[in-house]
């Protein structure tokens, strides 16, 4: 083998090995965050939300599909949103159209259809990506075991959710099969709801 090829094959490697190193996944961060709250996202309608002003807030985020086995949970979502808002809680949902295409729609038809089936007032974002080479910051902070140390590991489904403190910090994660009014999720709600913003 010539100096010149081997030079390119080291050349070679070395970016391979960089590209991996420095490829979004659940072992890598891209940023270097410690709370969901320093993350800003466009709502449905464009406009940029920074989460910083949910701070002092109990949160429930949770990424929605329009057309899952789990759309039904709107119901629940909804009625847990209407029951402690004035408590200072709020649900975030965040559609994905990550799991067999179940949430095709533009980022309006998504939040029409809420408000129309399910009578829908808590923030819906715009459509993100939670898994893959796409997957949206937030959700790699969320499941990244570096940053969200006993809360972290892959989405499983559409309706994952996460309860989050007044101070920004994951408390909770819950799978799709369990519902908004699972008696274990509305007790770390009403205990997180009790601590001082």
């Amino acid at each position: 083998m010539s100096q010149l090829t081997g030079t390119v094959l080291v050349v070679v490697l070395i970016v391979v090995i960089i590209g991996l190193a420095a490829s979004p996944g659940t072992s890598h961060p891209a940023e270097d965050k410690k709370s969901v709250l320093e993350y800003t996202l466009p709502l449905s309608d464009g406009t940029q939300q920074p989460l910083e002003s949910y701070r002092g807030k109990v949160l429930l985020l949770v990424n929605v599909a329009s057309k899952c086995g789990f759309t039904g949970q709107y119901e629940g979502l909804q009625k847990l949103h209407t029951k402690y808002e004035s408590e200072g809680f709020s649900v975030l949902a965040f559609p994905a159209n990550d799991f067999l295409g179940q949430e095709p729609g533009t980022n309006e038809e998504i939040v029409t259809f809420c408000r129309m089936s399910y009578g829908v007032t808590f923030p819906v974002f715009a459509k993100i990506s939670v898994i893959g080479k796409d997957q949206h910051p937030l959700y790699r902070f969320l499941t990244n075991e570096a940053t969200n140390p006993g809360f972290s590991g892959n989405i499983s489904w559409n309706f994952n959710k996460f309860l989050i403190n007044r101070q920004g910090k994951v408390i909770g994660k819950y799978g799709s099969r369990t519902v908004p009014e699972d008696a274990e999720l509305v007790a770390q709600l009403e205990k997180a709801l009790q601590e001082k913003p």
